[in-house]
């Protein structure tokens, strides 16, 4: 999309809402243009900031939340990973939204509040209300809104998938995992897809494989992954190698829509994949998965 266009319609939104210091219907308050794409909103006293990449149909295209992990902002996740790049060919809308640092948290550190602690920010309900306005200003697919996180960004995916029914359609988790409180809560059926991708030697992502679920309260990945498929009735069940020695598991059902995916990188570690390391270039990977959802 030119960015002329893209100024031109976004515009639009601020001139409605800056300024007013109302909440708007989905409980936003003081969106602001801070400058071409990037925009500043409160959710219950909270300040947030996003980055917007629009394709050049916005009517009807699907859209993907990314969030970032501990410590990051929507700027240097943006910059570190360029998911817009390949997703606005395929038409998707791209939304890079920055956390907030946890009250009490001394280092400040923006991320996200996924059930690891037992307070925080209220940010299932802002990711939400963020989401819903979006697709009402933009008139995305209210059908194909999809969440992609890193790290902490994972898992808070995790906790979406729980705990916002009809929301999300498809989630990704790059190095994230289910924290106990909200695996504690887990529901028994589900209706979503999920896609997670773990690095072999990720020392944060409890696992099995390498005995490090024992020592952790966090339940492991592969417990999680077969729970999610279960969860939507997936009942087959697939492998293939991917780039120099990934597997890809893929769970699936005959004329079932969702689907589950688990990729273990090949001696990964707690970070975003990098292709010339794994072979893989996963921002296309998670792509060819969300595109399932059409």
């Amino acid at each position: 999309m030119k960015r002329g266009m893209r100024f031109v319609l976004c515009f639009g939104v601020i001139f409605l809402l800056a300024g007013c210091g109302r909440k708007n219907s989905f409980g936003l308050e003081e969106v602001h243009m801070e400058s071409e794409a990037v925009y500043s909103c409160t959710y219950d006293g909270v300040k947030h900031n996003y980055i917007l990449d629009l394709p050049t149909e916005p009517a009807k295209a699907p859209l993907i939340v990314m969030l970032h992990g501990y410590g990051n902002t929507a700027e240097s996740f943006r910059s570190m990973v360029h998911f817009e790049e390949d997703a606005l060919k395929r038409g998707y809308a791209v939304v890079y939204v920055s956390g907030a640092p946890a009250p009490g948290d001394a280092t400040s550190s923006p991320g996200w509040n996924s059930g690891l602690g037992d307070g925080g920010n209220k940010d299932i309900e802002f990711l939400v209300a963020l989401t819903q306005y979006l697709q009402k200003e933009y008139d995305f697919d209210k059908d194909r809104i999809f969440a992609v996180g890193y790290s902490n960004g994972g898992f808070m995916t995790h906790c979406l998938a729980m705990k916002t029914e009809g929301v999300y359609s498809a989630l990704v988790s790059v190095a994230g995992m289910m924290p106990q409180k909200v695996w504690q809560e887990a529901k028994e059926s589900n209706d979503i897809s999920f896609f997670q991708i773990t690095g072999e030697k990720d020392d944060v992502v409890p696992k099995d494989k390498d005995g490090s679920a024992k020592f952790a309260k966090a339940p492991a990945i592969e417990t999680v992954m077969e729970y999610l498929a279960q969860s939507v009735g997936l009942t087959e069940t697939a492998s293939e190698k991917i780039g120099k020695d990934s597997e890809l598991l893929k769970y699936t059902k005959a004329g079932e829509e969702n689907q589950v995916w688990h990729l273990w990188v090949k001696d990964g570690r707690h970070s975003w994949p990098d292709e010339t390391i794994t072979g893989i270039d996963i921002n296309t990977l998670i792509l060819d998965f969300l595109d399932t959802k059409k």
